[in-house]
């Protein structure tokens, strides 16, 4: 199960690799530039990405566009993919705000104000476009921005509400993008990695206008008990709101959605049926706490040996979304491998499955590795390796445990990011 598991990966990375994604929508015809069904002609086309997998999509697009495109930016995380020319790049810090992301959101605005009403501009955006541009309000400083940050993702609240309030503390997200690109024609083709693929949260809603308000971030600060910088309160409590969807901005836009967490939990159960399982995509809509997501798979591993619901082995059973973490100790690691380690605690001794869950960008967390890959068998080996793998949980320290257990998944930097995906397989005997 541990080589089908892998072979499930790699098929499920394959199906989001973001050239591929951009070429089912992107083309050119007479000088005309067609998205999907629309066609645009313009005097000049721009091209702006921003995200993890903004380097394969802004490449592509160069290479689909050719002469037609004028130029272009791209914000690439460090170290990763850069395009060729004419894109300008720029070297930006994830899942940290830097001194890069200060300079990338200064030259986005640079590139939007130079826009003009014949203009086209494309805008690739993928997940991780929050981090990477440090589009602040005025009065808030970079490391007033990180201590934000660092406070939201660490309270254990879901990406949609982390976005909401980095939206009312920035000048591009939340539609800021659109109002300041202006009189420019925009069309956004959007990587997502956010559950339901909604433009308004995709990169904290760059191309959309802005459903959430004031009211709802002191709603998740107050809830999360998150208390910001005094210069982050100072400018909420001016009552500026993010552009809404009657912003004459939103007229000249487009957003298509070229892929999302779908395609590889699709993907994932399609190679699940080609080794033999019976397969249930059972949802790519599951977010929360890792660590309760992880008692939910466990119990329907114990379900199904036990009597053969909600399918008989050998069977996967494949979720997406995003898992968070509630952070308790002083420990490295990620959402995903908190699941592994759960699911591998919870389990422990129960033979016959086995489990992988990874961040598809592949990189889990603030650590190296993309995620873990675990069996009934995994808690006794880190255990044998000197790590008590309950205490790990407790402590947030799933990397070190599963690097005793030699569970960690290490894919290295994939090149998309399309969120969390996660396979279960459990065989009582290995498919034929």
């Amino acid at each position: 199960m541990k080589r089908d598991l892998r072979e499930i990966l790699n098929a499920a990375l394959a199906a989001a690799e973001p050239g591929r994604t951009i070429r089912r929508f992107l083309s050119v015809e007479d000088g005309r530039v067609q998205v999907g069904e629309e066609s645009f002609e313009a005097e000049r086309v721009f091209a702006l990405a921003v995200g993890k997998a903004s380097g394969p999509m802004a490449r592509t697009t160069g290479e689909i566009l050719g002469e037609t495109l004028s130029g272009g930016l791209c914000v690439v995380k460090d170290g990763s993919e850069e395009p060729p020319a004419p894109f300008e790049i720029v070297a930006a810090g994830h899942p940290e705000p830097d001194e890069g992301s200060v300079r990338a959101a200064e030259e986005v605005e640079k590139l939007l104000d130079g826009l003009g009403d014949g203009d086209l501009l494309l805008v690739l955006v993928s997940g991780g476009a929050s981090a990477l541009l440090a589009d602040t309000a005025p009065g808030i400083s970079l490391e007033d921005l990180k201590q934000l940050n660092g406070a939201l993702l660490r309270s254990g609240a879901e990406i949609g509400e982390i976005n909401t309030v980095r939206k009312h503390v920035s000048t591009l997200k939340g539609g800021g993008l659109i109002r300041r690109a202006a009189p420019a024609r925009v069309v956004a083709l959007l990587l997502s990695d956010v559950v339901g693929d909604a433009p308004s949260s995709i990169g904290s809603g760059l191309s959309a206008p802005d459903p959430t308000t004031l009211d709802d971030v002191w709603k998740v600060l107050e809830g999360f008990e998150i208390s910001p910088p005094q210069s982050v309160v100072e400018h909420l409590k001016k009552g500026q709101e993010t552009p809404k969807p009657d912003d004459a901005a939103f007229e000249k836009l487009t957003n298509v959605v070229v892929g999302g967490g779908r395609l590889t939990a699709e993907a994932a159960a399609e190679k699940a049926r080609e080794l033999g399982y019976d397969t249930l995509l059972l949802s790519t809509y599951v977010t929360g706490d890792a660590w309760r997501i992880a008692s939910l798979h466990a119990a329907i591993v114990r379900e199904i040996l036990e009597s053969d619901n909600p399918l008989a082995p050998p069977c996967a059973i494949i979720t997406g979304g995003e898992a968070t973490v509630v952070v308790r100790g002083e420990g490295t690691g990620g959402p995903n491998q908190e699941f592994a380690l759960a699911m591998a605690v919870e389990l422990e001794g129960v033979e016959g499955w086995a489990a992988l869950a990874v961040d598809t960008d592949g990189n889990d967390g603030p650590t190296d590795a993309a995620g873990g890959l675990v069996t009934g068998e995994t808690a006794a080996s880190i255990r044998e390796n000197g790590v008590d793998p309950a205490e790990a949980l407790h402590e947030n320290h799933s990397y070190k445990a599963l690097e005793a257990g030699d569970a960690l998944i290490s894919t290295g930097t994939t090149g998309t990011n399309v969120n969390d995906l996660r396979v279960v397989l459990v065989s009582g005997s290995p498919p034929q």
